[in-house]
């Protein structure tokens, strides 16, 4: 009788322990809408009456949207150590207060306008002009099916976004906008800051291949007439003019007048939002030979396409030419000007030029 007595309390304190474990439950769930995003644990904590908890039902995307090809992986383990050192650089950035003013920004039409769409193959491109960028927006045209191949794409339509085929997100809604930047795979490619202003300089104040003379008779005496310092000169726009106006820390009333011409030489942050939008993929302009295929596998379309040829040696950094660029401007100038563009230099790992150290 004893024996049974305590079969049965044992039997009551297992129901009443089980009991109480169900009120601590722990519960996980993923949302297809946000494909790609760390998903939180829901945490159940006590509760005084029992409720009914209801786990969202699995959302079924239209076809448009539904993931093709390779899944992105976001496992650092399937990723070269390069590419996740770079994300990770990225994130802890985003995260220190100190920069906040220079690596944040909001994600804006005018940012929406610098990022193309490949609807076919679920790829966001975000453009930064003077870093290869013509040659991505060839990749994407021939993909989008416009042209069968690179080789066969005019010069002149690759820029020309009536004829390109190339749509830009702000284009879309704002719950398609959102649902691409959840789902789709997303990359931009950077350089070294000040080596691209260079760029930027010489091919549209310079040589101007593309025949744009808005930049050389608009734009130029805009930048001389506010910030050359010897107005007896009547030398065109000289790169300490240029530089003097990107250090400028009024530089933006300048930037209205100039409009979307000034896409050549704003930071990667007003362009792409990185730490506002969650790339897949960060680019560099210096190790483009591995980054190109690289990216193209991750988006699943290295089958499809290639990167075009890259001339021996184009995408090495020239600290040679950047230091005669810069060696006859004023320490207060360059100091301005890598205070504007220190976001940049610090989201993607660049050192601050040693001339400004010395």
């Amino acid at each position: 009788m004893h024996h049974q007595w305590l079969l049965l309390a044992a039997c009551f304190w297992v129901i009443f322990m089980f009991m109480v474990a169900s009120k601590f439950i722990t519960l996980t769930f993923k949302d297809p809408d946000v494909y790609g995003v760390k998903q939180e644990p829901l945490m159940l904590t006590a509760m005084t009456k029992v409720e009914k908890i209801q786990v969202p039902e699995e959302k079924c995307l239209p076809e448009e949207f539904q993931p093709t090809g390779r899944v992105f992986s976001e496992d650092p383990m399937h990723q070269p150590l390069v590419h996740v050192k770079r994300i990770e650089l990225l994130r802890n950035v985003c995260r220190d207060a100190a920069l906040r003013n220079l690596s944040h920004t909001t994600v804006s039409k005018f940012v929406l306008d610098r990022i193309f769409v490949c609807d076919k193959h679920k790829i966001l491109f975000c453009q930064t002009p003077k870093v290869g960028n013509t040659q991505w927006k060839k990749v994407l045209i021939v993909l989008n099916g416009a042209f069968s191949s690179i080789e066969e794409i005019p010069e002149n339509i690759v820029h020309d976004h009536e004829k390109n085929g190339l749509p830009r997100l702000s284009s879309f809604s704002d719950s398609e906008i959102q649902k691409r930047l959840n789902l789709y795979f997303k990359f931009f490619i950077v350089r070294d800051p000040f080596e691209r202003l260079i760029s930027a300089f010489k091919d549209k104040f310079v040589h101007n291949p593309r025949f744009e003379p808005w930049y050389r008779h608009e734009i130029a005496p805009g930048i001389i007439r506010k910030y050359r310092k010897n107005r007896t000169e009547t030398k065109g726009l000289q790169f300490e003019d240029f530089v003097r106006y990107l250090g400028d820390p009024n530089h933006r009333w300048l930037d209205v007048q100039f409009g979307d011409h000034i896409i050549h030489w704003v930071t990667y942050v007003e362009l792409c939002a990185p730490c506002e939008i969650t790339y897949s993929v960060i680019g560099h302009h210096e190790t483009l030979e591995d980054d190109a295929p690289y990216i193209l596998k991750e988006a699943g379309i290295d089958h499809l396409v290639s990167y075009p040829t890259i001339p021996p040696g184009i995408t090495v950094y020239n600290k040679t030419k950047v230091e005669r660029y810069f060696s006859g401007i004023s320490k207060r100038d360059i100091r301005r000007l890598y205070t504007r563009f220190e976001g940049d230099f610090k989201l993607f790992g660049y050192r601050e030029p040693d001339f400004l150290l010395n």
